[in-house]
């Protein structure tokens, strides 16, 4: 995993040469991105650096296609290993319906689908990593297939030279920092309503890389529902006794580490939300840590942000004394589900 994040920058460009012949002829009302897991983590980027897109975006993460799919929208099923079975029954009811639709993988049943039913493929090169590992291939192959067929303008220069400016190594001491914060403590990442999708990419990957609990949320909404849960955990714990007799809390704040993913740019209120929700979070005795979000470009934002959550994973995995890659009980629950 270590090797697969300092080479993390060189994904960009396979990912769009991969997919530099790859369209899709028409006009449509909305783009469907039908994926699970890491290899739907590009389009929750997407919505992110092309927050004015001209079409609606829906992502689906289930079977079949949505109630949004007609004869008018571009369907994207992505499958990193090609065997996730949800976007392959979308690709099935895309064909079955007629309707235009793209197929991004490195192979697998999705690869013999697309094949077989003359769709059109971008094969991504078969590299033995996890798809949550895959996000620059992925989201290259995405934006390139979507600006070819004109829905978004080719952003392939300014990808090639983010890739440039990110600097995997750099990040990687403040990420063995941040792990040891977390060790042995419940993960809560948050963000604002615009890198709200950062933030859920953090919960995946500790989830995944760490095989710890993780969980996320962002501001504002966060500050109407959620921070009241936090006075429950806090003043009114239920209590378990020990062998020795003596009673312990089940849960308290002090389990908790919150790690706020905060950029300058943020609206006014949501920065003072934060440094709010700080305060009080400490004086009830939870740890907190800002990340900043850095950049020149919202997507060297992005990029940075993500490759120091690889970091702490990674890291905190260590911790853990546990190997990063294999999630076995994600296909074990697979395999019961084929039954």
């Amino acid at each position: 995993m270590r090797e697969t994040i300092l080479n993390f920058p060189k994904q960009f460009k396979e990912g769009i040469e991969r997919a530099k012949d790859i369209r899709v002829e028409g006009r449509f009302e909305n783009i469907i991105i039908c994926g699970m897991g890491g290899s739907a983590l590009p389009a929750d980027l997407l919505v992110i650096f092309f927050n004015d897109l001209r079409l609606p975006l829906y992502i689906h993460r289930s079977y079949n296609l949505p109630p949004q799919a007609t004869k008018e929208s571009l369907i994207v099923c992505i499958s990193f290993s090609g065997n996730t079975k949800e976007p392959i029954s979308a690709l099935k009811e895309a064909q079955e319906r007629k309707l235009k639709v793209i197929a991004i993988t490195t192979g697998g049943e999705l690869a013999k689908l697309a094949q077989k039913y003359n769709t059109p493929l971008v094969s991504l090169p078969p590299v033995k990593i996890q798809p949550r590992w895959a996000i620059g291939y992925l989201f290259g192959a995405l934006v390139k297939v979507l600006s070819n067929s004109g829905i978004i303008e080719d952003s392939s220069g300014e990808i090639f030279k983010i890739a440039e400016n990110l600097r995997p190594l750099e990040l990687e001491d403040r990420g063995k920092i941040l792990a040891k914060k977390l060790a042995g403590k419940i993960p809560i990442i948050y963000a604002s309503n615009k890198f709200k999708s950062l933030a859920r990419i953090w919960k995946i990957k500790l989830n995944e890389n760490s095989k710890t609990m993780a969980f996320w949320n962002y501001f504002p909404e966060l500050i109407h529902n959620e921070i009241v849960g936090y006075n429950l955990i806090a003043e009114r714990l239920p209590t378990v006794h020990t062998q020795q007799g003596a009673k312990r809390p089940v849960c308290c704040l002090k389990n908790f580490q919150v790690i706020m993913l905060r950029d300058s740019d943020d609206h006014p209120k949501v920065l003072k939300a934060m440094d709010l929700t700080d305060v009080l979070l400490r004086k009830k005795g939870a740890g907190v840590d800002f990340v900043e979000i850095k950049g020149k470009s919202i997507l060297e934002k992005v990029f940075n942000n993500l490759i120091l959550a690889d970091w702490v994973s990674y890291y905190l995995a260590e911790e853990y004394k546990i190997d990063p890659a294999p999630v076995e009980i994600v296909e074990e629950f697979k395999k019961k589900l084929k039954e």
